[in-house]
């Protein structure tokens, strides 16, 4: 399951943003340091201070066993969680040694359910490019077939908590992600963000993936 940043306190665990495995303008030319930076520090710490923020109403709002609190703090909950979890995935499955082809059981995989990797590569990118307004594009693991999957989600709607599938490698398609370089053109993000995927990553992913199964 995805991997998130948190601190242990005297009363509850705080969610912390992660470091990036890589400078911030590791991924350039693809995606640009200024990117990264706001990226980063900017819209995922919001993500992380609204989630903690959240976290603690909820609390409050158990122990005073209010239930019409608990039930208006779950949007909220499921955006800056969602927010929280995409992108401590993201960073992940980037990297500044990336692109190229999966190789070993990920590539069989890929094979097996896709047929070949530039049509895995088509699909997901048909699919990212067309997420209306903001959102991601998922490559997904199956529990239940054992097989991946494409899917979007809207908005920061976390994947597997939404579809059950695990998340592999996730493409962010909000307009902070690329904006500032790409402008409106999201299809030209979409097809240069495969330069920069980790693959291997993606491989440990599946493979942790499959370990729970």
């Amino acid at each position: 399951l995805p991997r998130v940043a948190t601190v242990t306190t005297a009363s509850r665990s705080k969610h912390t943003l992660p470091a990036l495995p890589y400078d911030y303008n590791a991924l350039a030319p693809v995606i640009s340091g200024d990117i990264m930076t706001i990226h980063h520090q900017k819209h995922h710490q919001t993500y992380v201070n609204n989630l903690n923020a959240t976290e603690e109403k909820l609390a409050q709002a158990v122990q005073d066993s209010d239930v019409s609190k608990i039930i208006s703090l779950q949007p909220a909950l499921k955006f800056n969680g969602g927010g929280h979890i995409n992108h401590s995935i993201f960073w992940e499955v980037l990297s500044p040694n990336g692109g190229g082809l999966p190789t070993g059981d990920l590539m069989v995989a890929i094979k097996e359910t896709f047929g070949s990797f530039d049509e895995m590569k088509t699909e997901l990118t048909a699919a990212s490019v067309g997420v209306q307004g903001s959102g991601w594009g998922w490559l997904g693991f199956n529990p239940d077939s054992g097989r991946l999957k494409i899917v979007t989600c809207a908005n920061q709607d976390p994947l597997f908590p939404t579809t059950g599938l695990v998340p592999l490698f996730g493409i962010d398609v909000w307009e902070h992600a690329y904006y500032l370089q790409y402008k409106n053109v999201r299809p030209d993000y979409v097809k240069a963000i495969f330069d920069v995927a980790n693959w291997e990553e993606v491989g440990n992913r599946l493979a942790a993936a499959r370990l729970q199964v």
